[in-house]
């Protein structure tokens, strides 16, 4: 009895994890979903003022978590290399504008944190993760070309190689250019 009743706690838990993912990532080629969002600054920004930019948007589940930090902060010691590329970084979670800007100020990040309070636009990259009394971003970062397109998708990214996948990945779309 007790094995069955594992299996089946197995698969309950299988079927809830399943759930707790919305939405489907873009795929390279596709339209970047569009957004509207508050940045740690208070003023609203949307894919629409980065247009003919290369845009990373990246999204991460907390701010201040080991993870997070890690990530914002090898986007930041890549903020020079990527800004020299034609690069915007934006950075995207369901935390609020105030924590945003202690975040931002704390490890003196000089790109824009957005604040998807609502797990929205978390959702349309297919980002967004629900467990129930509350939601996290996953940690997945889009590369959208100057035209709106998503160039380039890394699911689960790498806390520590995403900024330099990214800066690859460009070399060799611009190389295209």
């Amino acid at each position: 009895m007790t094995w069955l009743a594992i299996a089946a706690a197995a698969v309950i838990g299988f079927l809830l994890w399943r759930m707790a993912f919305a939405g489907i990532a873009p795929k390279p080629g596709d339209a970047a979903p569009g957004f509207t969002l508050p940045d740690q600054g208070s003023t609203m920004r949307s894919l629409a003022d980065f247009r003919d930019k290369w845009l990373v948007l990246y999204f991460y589940p907390r701010d201040d978590t080991p993870g997070c930090t890690r990530q914002a902060c090898a986007f930041r010691d890549a903020w020079r290399t990527l800004t020299a590329l034609g690069a915007e970084v934006v950075g995207v979670s369901v935390d609020n504008v105030a924590r945003h800007f202690a975040f931002a100020e704390r490890f003196d990040l000089p790109f824009l944190l957005l604040a998807d309070t609502g797990g929205v636009v978390a959702s349309r990259y297919g980002s967004a993760l629900n467990l129930g009394l509350f939601k996290i971003a996953r940690r997945n970062t889009f590369l959208i070309d100057p035209r709106g397109r998503i160039a380039r998708v890394y699911l689960s990214a790498s806390t520590s190689r995403n900024s330099q996948q990214v800066i690859d990945d460009l070399h060799e779309l611009k190389k295209r250019e």
